[in-house]
């Protein structure tokens, strides 16, 4: 009997172990129905490196999470959506660009806030964007000599 009870409580705390990741997991990846967040929209001319998930950085602490990308037929352009905290307001000149954490590190989105007093309401749209840079193009257009 006593072995019946023992693995009885193990199972729980399995179980309960596996639901704390799934949990962990849905906060991490921006698949949450959280609704303490503002989405916003940006086009990019390329967002290499972004993924669904990805943080959305303002001053170097994360404030949202990229959740969606998809391509504008007409312009070619990555149209992407962020979901951004309810606390953190963004101005309507702000700049949004692709970077980096150092060479090898991983891509986010980087804001930039700009100096207005307007801000940018729920749905709004960052005007200005810069797309990710591509670090082989840099080199062989410095290696490479051409003045293209």
């Amino acid at each position: 009997m006593a072995n019946n009870v023992s693995e009885t409580l193990i199972g729980a705390v399995v179980l309960a172990v596996a639901a704390g990741f799934l949990y962990y997991a849905t906060q991490i990846s921006g698949f949450s129905t959280d609704t303490n967040r503002y989405s916003l929209t940006a086009s990019f001319r390329s967002v290499s490196g972004l993924n669904v998930g990805s943080d959305v950085k303002l001053s170097g602490v994360k404030v949202g999470t990229l959740t969606s990308i998809t391509l504008d037929p007409v312009t070619y352009q990555a149209v992407t959506e962020v979901s951004i905290d309810n606390d953190v307001k963004i101005p309507d000149d702000a700049e949004i660009k692709v970077s980096t954490d150092g060479l090898l590190g991983g891509a986010f989105l980087e804001v930039t806030a700009g100096g207005s007093p307007f801000m940018l309401e729920p749905g709004g749209e960052f005007v200005y964007t810069q797309g990710a840079v591509s670090l082989l193009n840099l080199l062989l257009k410095f290696g490479g000599g051409n003045d293209e």
